[in-house]
């Protein structure tokens, strides 16, 4: 899935995976998390948020099933 940055003081970046209907989000703490059944419409409202921790919290947070997504760290 490929991730775009975002202007947000909460949200580092976003990607979407429109079959699958999986909104991935990583926080400015770094974490990520996927949002599953989030429908294009949704996402695309995201995007156009000019707020878009607010549009998170309103639209998406406590109304989607979300899992945290694990990242390898990369070895030296």
């Amino acid at each position: 899935m490929e991730l775009i940055k975002v202007e947000s003081s909460m949200i580092q970046a976003v990607g979407y995976d429109a079959e699958a209907q999986m909104l991935e989000v990583v926080f400015n703490s770094g974490k990520s998390y996927r949002y599953t059944g989030v429908p294009p419409t949704v996402y695309n409202e995201l995007l156009a948020a000019s707020s878009k921790g607010q549009y998170m919290q309103a639209h998406i947070l406590d109304f989607y099933p979300v899992s945290r997504v694990m990242r390898r760290r990369r070895q030296r």
